[in-house]
């Protein structure tokens, strides 16, 4: 199950040259700061009031009662494949499709389907669909509810998202039937017994994957503008600019680069030496290891914002301010460690869920130095993303003779997690 829970999983020996790769990374980043800061004057990015509405026919076939139907089917149907599958199927991914549903087609998978059509967890969510059962049965409206409190904002799905890749990363074993289901079950009752409580509102705070798939579905060109309800093609940008400054939000979002952080060095020799030597246990070793990571990364940027506001003098809530611009960080370093897994154990489930006794994995459709440059330039282009995004929002919120000096700590910040990141791969 190393494999599974390891994204690029062994492949380390990756023939690109580190000087080329670091040397690209620091040119891309400096001419990218350089130019908008010569260029780019005045903010152009407009949030949620962005974008194009698309042919009326397909966005009535898109919000279709019956397509929503499907959809909740699908999802409701898929889990239920999964738990019969964890509670009767045999043991071992080579044999059982459980794992890899959750880790590959779930985790992984919800990358690529959330940048292209959206949200799409908050339309399978199978925990959804079972409230919106039992509140039809029960004759309540599912929106009913308690106020969610003010202060709570993400910080349940951050929670979540480290649970999640505590278990996937750091449990004694990750493929295991028993934990998978009761990771499974308690997720479902907390989950179900918040909607009661709060009505359904709280999916969109406390769900680690619907707020996961909801912050990469930013990044796509489909998104629903609040106005009018349309579904319109936006610019990514645009989308990216809408991410509420909810607190939580920079949580969320640190979990998501630190895990995946530590998911680059979990499997280096040294530190397996490391937890396997450790007086305190694998297990806590290692969970201490991916806090650190998670707290690194979240130290970093709180003292880059913390910089941000002494420069420019007026910023409130600079946590919060440019909080979005890590997102596409956090996409390029899934997409740098995962792609590999995806593309090969993808299938592989696919094939033993229809049946296939131990399949073998299909080789990647990239060859090392393809898929060497496709990490390297997946990180690369992710914080040059995340430069242009916080540029602009420094253009907003600042006075001109600031704007530029104000960015200095968010452009220190990406070079720092482009060195981390780029070692992490190349090492």
């Amino acid at each position: 199950m190393n494999v599974l829970a390891h994204g690029i999983g062994s492949q380390h020996d990756l023939p690109l040259s580190p000087f080329y790769a670091f040397a690209g990374a620091f040119a891309a980043l400096f001419v990218s700061f350089l130019a908008l800061g010569l260029l780019w004057s005045a903010s152009r990015f407009r949030g949620d009031r962005a974008g194009r509405p698309i042919p009326v026919a397909l966005e009535r076939l898109a919000d279709a009662r019956s397509t929503r139907m499907v959809a909740r089917v699908l999802g409701l149907a898929a889990a239920l494949f999964v738990l019969f599958h964890l509670l009767l199927g045999p043991n071992g991914p080579e044999h059982n499709p459980a794992a890899g549903s959750v880790y590959v087609l779930l985790w992984v998978g919800l990358v690529p389907a959330s940048l292209l059509l959206g949200p799409v967890w908050r339309l399978l969510n199978p925990l959804r669909t079972l409230h919106l059962v039992a509140c039809r049965a029960l004759g309540r409206d599912p929106a009913a509810g308690r106020p969610l409190p003010v202060h709570l904002g993400l910080w349940p799905a951050a929670a979540g998202l480290l649970a999640f890749t505590w278990l996937e990363l750091v449990s004694p074993d990750p493929a295991s039937s028993t934990a998978l289901l009761l990771f499974l079950v308690l997720h479902g009752v907390v989950h179900l017994a918040g909607a009661a409580r709060h009505g359904a509102r709280w999916f969109d705070h406390a769900d680690a994957f619907e707020v996961y798939s909801g912050l990469l579905a930013r990044l796509s060109p489909l998104g629903r503008r609040p106005a009018d309800r349309r579904l319109v093609l936006r610019s990514p940008f645009n989308g990216l600019d809408a991410v509420p400054q909810t607190p939580g939000l920079v949580a969320t979002v640190c979990v998501m680069l630190g895990s995946t952080a530590y998911d680059g060095f979990s499997d280096a020799p040294s530190w397996i030496t490391t937890v396997q030597t450790s007086p305190l246990g694998r297990t806590t070793a290692a969970t201490l290891g991916l806090f650190a990571a998670v707290a690194i990364v979240a130290t970093l940027y709180a003292l880059c914002a913390g910089a941000t506001r002494l420069i420019s003098g007026q910023l409130s809530h600079p946590l919060t301010a440019f909080a979005h611009s890590l997102v596409p960080i956090a996409l390029g370093y899934l997409v740098a460690h995962y792609f590999t897994l995806f593309v090969t154990e993808g299938p592989h489930t696919v094939m033993v869920a229809l049946g296939a006794d131990n399949p073998a994995p299909p080789e990647p459709p990239l060859a090392p130095g393809g898929i060497a440059t496709l990490q390297v330039a997946a990180i690369v282009i992710g914080h040059v993303l995340g430069v242009v995004a916080a540029h602009d929002r420094s253009v907003r919120h600042f006075p001109p003779a600031r704007a530029v000096a104000g960015q200095l700590p968010l452009l220190a910040l990406m070079v720092a997690y482009t060195i981390g990141g780029l070692t992490l791969l190349l090492a």
